[in-house]
């Protein structure tokens, strides 16, 4: 069976500035002899010399937000409340089903930096790349953020989506979205000017809080979407289990298989 995968996510590390630097994260590297100590507490009577080479495990402390990386938001993120009034749910509550399923990739590299989706943008590359959408397909937009991963600029690049583009997604079924962008919606930096230009409040995160209406996932921080196709691939983004968490880190993946494509009819 053809089975293809492409890797849709960033690393988590330290040198390569991937949010803001008061939510970076940080990682200690401990070396096979740095464990040595940890051991000799774990296993009474051993000695330091009982080890092969003089050798533990190597392991890592990792401090970081569940932000950081390649995750995925939950409705509790967004907002307390979801679908016009129930109580949002924890990534923990994520039904695994939404997880898995058919992706689509629309492609917004061409608009600028800041800019904000409409519903007529998502139409009009539906249209362009002819496909109708499906309930519970995981759509994806691949932005100019992609290529800006590792550089200094990465966190104010890429287009983002509004509040009538994401509604445009979710009352076509879709529950999970992503971007390789820092968010969803358009950075921050741009998303200040506008309301300070317009004094309209409602610009503030009107992506995510169009969660408060239909509850939905997103992805951010993805990678490599340039390397997909519009369509005739799955997405698998199965989000860590942190009760009552905002987000969960994710290996998000591109599955092409042709006995998975098939069995779409």
């Amino acid at each position: 069976m053809a089975r293809r995968f492409v890797d849709l996510s960033i690393y988590l590390e330290n040198d390569v500035l991937s949010d803001p630097p008061p939510l970076a994260p940080r990682i200690e590297y401990q070396t096979h002899k740095d464990t040595i100590p940890e051991f000799l507490q774990m296993l009474p009577g051993v000695k330091a010399e009982d080890f092969p080479d003089g050798e533990a495990a190597a392991a890592e402390w990792v401090r970081l937000t569940t932000h950081n990386g390649t995750h995925l938001d939950a409705p509790w993120h967004y907002h307390s409340t979801m679908n016009r009034g129930e109580r949002a749910m924890t990534i923990d509550e994520v039904p695994l089903e939404w997880c898995f399923q058919p992706g689509v990739k629309l492609d917004f590299r061409h608009f600028p930096d800041g800019y904000v989706c409409t519903a007529k943008d998502v139409e009009a590359e539906l249209e362009r790349i002819g496909h109708e959408l499906k309930p519970l397909e995981i759509v994806v937009i691949n932005t100019r953020a992609g290529s800006r991963y590792g550089h200094p600029d990465y966190v104010n690049s890429g287009c983002g989506m509004g509040y009538e583009a994401t509604m445009y997604l979710l009352e076509r079924g879709v529950r999970v979205t992503g971007t390789d962008a820092w968010s969803w919606d358009a950075p921050f930096s741009y998303t200040a000017k506008r309301v300070q230009e317009t004094g309209d409040k409602r610009l503030i995160w009107e992506g995510h809080k169009a969660g408060r209406d239909i509850g939905y996932c997103h992805l951010e921080k993805l990678h490599n979407l340039e390397a997909l196709p519009p369509d005739g691939f799955y997405i698998c983004c199965f989000p860590h289990k942190i009760r009552g968490a905002s987000a969960g880190w994710t290996r998000a993946v591109a599955i092409f298989d042709d006995a998975l494509m098939s069995s779409r009819g």
